[in-house]
């Protein structure tokens, strides 16, 4: 057994034991008891215009006592898979809940009317920059081959592009097409169980930017979000000015929202707009909702949220559903994502912060807390929706991330012996720039500012409101750890934490179900467990 110092970059990582593996004799470097915190590894999946699945692993190394947000900090990118997966641009991924599990599914939707299913392993790899040699790369990349990724097979069971998929649980997949179609597949056979019909919608002219065939109309589920009950589902199509809500337990409609002028007004739809919701997102306890449109979004509460999930009242929920407050992007951007940021169990931040990705480069967080939202003043155009106060951004025009933020993921980490929580925020640019920020919303200086009335609203030259809401300067919350340049045009992007290599025993089953492959190749044989 020796030791040894291995340099990252200018910076020298503390010492690691060389020892050998009890079983074959092969050299396996284990990170020595020191003081500080164990590196941090994150598994990145990019989906890009291209038609390939880019997996890249980010090795985070500590040089003080494990606080990402303040120590120093050497980021080691290495590419882990590349996947031919689809026949057009990748357009949506999602994963399977990860439960200290080692094996995670990954679901990837295209153009090509095609979903694709992979096995994704949660263990670092022992080959990995930390553990050993990596194989050879003719553009100078590290690469680290983990043997147990393997692909299971596709489902093509939709007619048109697929927009968005979900993973509620680990025995069910969501996806949603533009055949105007939802399908719920079994994870244990991938077997469809049912699917659901959403109306055609009737053509009412022809919007700016429309791209439906003429006589016809834009159709097709833009995105759907699932309560944390599993009882609720509220989904935007294209070419509808509503919601739809849809009761998971009997597989109906549950009811009807539509968005009113003054609604679509305050979230930046012009008079030439088309007025769709493009996103939709639950809060974690599952009191509240968001709905981006092309520039802003709106927050819709519920006003029976104390009987959430205990008695929600599923068919009665859309006159329980109220819009809570606008989220306003200054200066005017499109929005690309949207996405709640996890409490976590630190206690330093509640469920009431949203993040938005923008055409120009910047990711923003709004909080939606009641406390903290301005109601605006008079204005020319009626009464005005409370609007949601920026606490901080990542990036801006100008800076690190120059081009717009397609997709990102807000990964938790939790500091050694401590029960504080660290957040990495990873961005994804449409010109194949990923980077890695560390997050520090709890010492915003505007988190806890009392709220305060805004300016007056007034009409804009397209009809909307004028987008001169935020005058004060917005603060930045994050911290550039590392970039990686892909080489790829990216379209979406899904991440997660890994876990430590098993020590002494690689090939060890922690109960996760494995799928059964559908391109006719052997099943694998080790005990299943069903949800």
């Amino acid at each position: 057994m020796g030791k040894r110092k291995r340099a990252v970059g200018d910076h020298f990582i503390a010492s690691e034991v060389i020892s050998t593996h009890p079983r074959n004799g092969a050299a396996v470097t284990k990170h020595a008891e020191t003081t500080g915190r164990q590196p941090v590894t994150v598994q990145i999946i990019a989906g890009t215009y291209e038609r390939i699945l880019h997996g890249i692993t980010a090795t985070i190394n500590f040089e003080g006592n494990g606080d990402v947000r303040n120590d120093a900090v050497a980021v080691e990118f290495a590419d882990t898979f590349l996947f031919n997966a689809h026949d057009s641009a990748v357009r949506c991924l999602a994963l399977s809940p990860s439960t200290h599990q080692e094996k995670i599914s990954l679901a990837s939707g295209g153009s090509d009317q095609t979903i694709n299913l992979y096995q994704l392993s949660t263990r670092a790899s022992m080959t990995g920059p930390r553990h050993g040699p990596t194989l050879p790369s003719l553009v100078g990349r590290k690469i680290v081959q983990n043997p147990k990724n393997r692909e299971l097979g596709s489902l093509q069971h939709h007619a048109a592009s697929v927009n968005a998929l979900k993973f509620p649980t680990r025995s069910k997949l969501l996806s949603a097409a533009d055949d105007n179609t939802i399908a719920v597949a079994r994870t244990r056979d991938w077997t469809i169980l049912s699917t659901i019909k959403i109306p055609i919608p009737k053509a009412h002219g022809r919007p700016s930017g429309d791209t439906a065939p003429l006589g016809g109309a834009p159709s097709g589920v833009n995105d759907f979000a699932i309560h944390p009950s599993m009882k609720l589902m509220v989904s935007v199509s294209k070419g509808e000015r509503c919601m739809r809500l849809w009761n998971l337990v009997t597989g109906k409609k549950a009811g009807v929202l539509n968005f009113e002028r003054s609604l679509l007004q305050a979230a930046g739809e012009g008079r030439w707009g088309r007025g769709e919701g493009r996103k939709v997102e639950w809060n974690t306890p599952g009191e509240e909702f968001v709905v981006g449109f092309e520039k802003g979004a709106v927050v819709f509460g519920l006003v029976s949220a104390s009987s959430v999930p205990e008695r929600l009242h599923v068919d009665g929920i859309n006159q329980d559903s109220k819009p809570k407050g606008i989220v306003k992007i200054s200066p005017s951007s499109k929005i690309h994502q949207v996405r709640y940021v996890d409490p976590g169990n630190d206690g330093q931040i509640g469920p009431n912060v949203l993040a938005v990705s923008t055409e120009n480069g910047r990711v923003m967080f709004f909080s939606t807390n009641p406390a903290s939202i301005r109601n605006p003043a008079s204005s020319d155009i009626g009464p005005q929706l409370p609007i949601c106060p920026v606490i901080g951004e990542i990036g801006s025009e100008g800076g690190d991330a120059k081009s717009r933020v397609k997709d990102f993921e807000i990964l938790n980490t939790a500091g050694d012996g401590s029960s504080s929580m660290s957040r990495l925020l990873v961005t994804a640019s449409s010109q194949g720039l990923m980077i890695i920020w560390s997050l520090n919303l709890a010492q915003s200086a505007s988190f806890n500012r009392p709220a305060s009335p805004s300016k007056s609203i007034s009409r804009g030259p397209d009809g909307g409101p004028n987008d001169q809401v935020v005058s004060a300067t917005v603060p930045q919350v994050g911290r550039l750890l590392g970039k990686y340049e892909t080489g790829n045009r990216i379209t979406c992007l899904k991440a997660f934490i890994m876990t430590e290599a098993a020590e002494g025993n690689e090939t060890s089953h922690s109960g996760l179900d494995d799928a059964v492959q559908l391109n006719g190749g052997p099943e694998d044989t080790s005990d299943n467990t069903s949800d």
